[in-house]
This record gives structure tokens, C-alpha cells and sequence, in this order.
């Protein structure tokens, strides 16, 4: 019990500032769901058109934020505006992951590497302070260190299980899909391309199945 206390005690900065980040998601999405969800009244066309774009332009920034529930803000969009909003939800979504994992190769490691280690989460410093290994070697360095099948299983399939994350009802509690998209950056282990072509993947589903249910009906 002494070891199970000293071991949360020791990572008290990481729990508060996981538990901080909760509230502000929170907050903001609330905030965020007010804005692009409006109430129904009347409203000429272009105003509705101009609503949209403005919502999705903050959406899109909004949902890149760690912690911020960016799919339910989708979804609530899907409801609202049915088949017609599919592509621009899709858009969203997946605009917002890239545009996280962007900000997450620009950011230096090093800042990142020392801000966990401040938190004191020493092995996600120790990995995040190794990002100059790139791409294979990074990935084999790492198996190599890692032990039991299901760490190794995971770091070989992790984009499959990045795509199973990203559809995980209540994701936000791990960051959302902007923060495993940051995540993802911050590692080093997802190259742009295969990290993208996942997003897409794992955003679609549901999108082109309002579409597709609007077209029947």
C-alpha cells in the first residue's frame, strides 16, 4: 500500500495536470458544441452557409487540441445537418489529427521530453528524448528493448491499433483524437503518409454512412 502511495505521489504533477487537461476539454467542448450546434430558428440560406463554414473552421482548430471532444462535436453535426454534412465533418476530423500531428513534428523533442520529465513521467521522457532515432531504426531499437508479446504486437501493428483508438467510445479520456494525433507525432514512430492514409480510414465510416442513408432516403 506504502509503494502503491508513493508511486501516485510521485507522478502527482502528471495526475493533476491529466485531470486539469479533463476539465479544459471539457469546458471547451461544451463551448465548442454551443457554437457549431446552434439553436434551430429561422435563418436564410447564406446565413446557414455562412454558419457552417465558420463552425468548421473552428471545429477544425478546436478539435486538433488534446483533450477536446472533437468526434462528439462531429457526430452532434451529423445529427443535426444529416448526409449533407458528411464531407465537411470528414474534412474536419481529419484536418484537425493532421494539423495536430504537424504541430507535434514541429514542436523540438527536447521541450516535450523535459515537460514530461517535469511531470514525472520518466519513461515517456526517455522515449520522447530519442526521437532523433528515425523511422526502422527507431522502431527496432525499441522492440528490441521492449519486453512481453503485446507491447511488441502493438508496436508493429500501431497504426491498426491508432485506428481502433481514434473509434473508442470516450476516447477523450486518453487525449482524443487530437491528442493521440499529437501523441503520434511526438513519438517519431508514425511516418506522415501511413499516418494520414489511418486517419482517413478510421474518420470515414461513419460520415459515409449518413451519406450513404441520406442518398436512400
Amino acid at each position: 500500500m506504502r509503494a502503491l502511495l508513493a508511486g501516485i505521489w510521485s507522478k502527482r504533477r502528471a495526475l493533476l495536470f491529466y485531470a486539469a487537461l479533463l476539465l479544459i476539454g471539457w469546458i471547451m467542448g461544451e463551448a465548442l458544441h454551443d457554437f457549431a450546434v446552434p439553436e434551430m430558428r429561422p435563418m436564410n440560406e447564406p446565413q446557414i452557409h455562412r454558419m457552417v463554414m465558420v463552425a468548421l473552421v473552428v471545429f477544425i482548430l478546436a478539435a486538433a487540441i488534446p483533450f477536446v471532444p472533437g468526434a462528439e462535436i462531429g457526430f452532434a453535426l451529423l445529427f443535426l445537418f444529416g448526409g449533407q454534412a458528411s464531407l465537411l465533418v470528414f474534412l474536419g476530423m481529419t484536418g484537425a489529427m493532421l494539423l495536430a500531428y504537424v504541430v507535434a513534428r514541429i514542436v523540438p523533442a527536447h521541450l516535450i521530453s523535459n515537460f514530461a520529465l517535469w511531470l514525472g513521467l520518466t519513461g515517456t521522457a526517455k522515449l520522447l528524448s530519442d526521437r532523433s532515432t528515425k523511422g526502422e531504426a527507431s522502431i527496432q531499437k525499441l522492440t528490441k528493448n521492449m519486453q512481453g508479446r503485446l507491447g511488441k504486437f502493438a508496436l508493429n501493428n500501431r497504426y491498426l491499433l491508432l485506428m481502433l483508438l481514434l473509434n473508442t467510445p470516450g476516447n477523450s479520456l486518453l487525449g482524443g483524437g487530437g491528442g493521440l494525433a499529437f501523441l503520434a507525432g511526438s513519438s517519431g514512430l508514425y511516418r506522415f503518409v501511413p499516418f494520414a492514409i489511418s486517419v482517413m480510414l478510421a474518420v470515414a465510416p461513419v460520415p459515409l454512412a449518413f451519406a450513404l442513408m441520406d442518398g436512400v432516403g
